[in-house]
C-alpha cells in the first residue's frame, strides 16, 4: 500500500472516532518524557467520558534511545458515567467499535480505545490498546461502565 492511500484512510477515518482535550501532563524524568491524560466523550454514548493516559517522550530520549518515531505503547483508560447514560447506535458484536483514536508513531502504531457491549452484565467495556504491526498489541487497560 502507498503511503498517500494510508494517509488518506487516516483522514477518510479520523472523524469517526472522538477528539480529545489534554486535561493533565506530569513529568516523570530529568529528560523531559511525560505521561499524558487526555479527556474524550463517547460520541455513541451520552452521558460517558474517558480519560485515557499514555507515555509522551522528549527529544532527548528519543536522541539517546535512537528511536525518533514513536511512543511505547503503555496506555491507560478509565471511563465513568457523568449523566445519565443513553446508548445510541452503538456496534453491539463483540468485535466493539473504535471510540478513540490517536497516532504514537509516524505511520504504523497507535493508541485506541474500543468500546464493547456486554448485552447479558449491561455493561460497556473500554479497551485502551496498541495497534501495532511490529509487536502487536499486549498492553492493554480495561474500564466498565455499567448502564441501568
Amino acid at each position: 500500500m502507498s503511503r498517500t492511500f494510508l494517509a488518506g484512510l487516516a483522514l477518510m477515518l479520523a472523524p469517526l472516532a472522538a477528539q480529545a482535550e489534554e486535561v493533565g501532563r506530569v513529568g516523570v524524568d530529568w529528560v523531559g518524557n511525560d505521561v499524558v491524560v487526555e479527556a474524550f466523550d463517547d460520541p455513541k454514548v451520552q452521558g460517558v467520558t474517558c480519560h485515557v493516559a499514555y507515555f509522551s517522550r522528549s527529544v532527548i530520549d528519543r536522541l539517546s534511545q535512537g528511536n525518533w518515531f514513536e511512543d511505547p505503547s503503555y496506555s491507560a483508560v478509565d471511563c465513568a458515567a457523568t449523566g445519565p447514560v443513553v446508548l445510541g447506535a452503538i456496534d453491539r458484536s463483540g468485535d466493539g467499535e473504535n471510540v478513540f483514536s490517536e497516532g504514537r508513531s509516524l505511520i504504523f502504531k497507535s493508541l485506541k480505545v474500543t468500546r464493547i457491549w456486554d448485552e447479558k452484565n449491561r455493561t460497556l467495556i473500554y479497551l485502551a490498546h496498541a495497534s501495532e504491526l511490529t509487536q502487536g498489541s499486549g498492553k492493554m487497560s480495561i474500564s466498565t461502565v455499567p448502564v441501568p
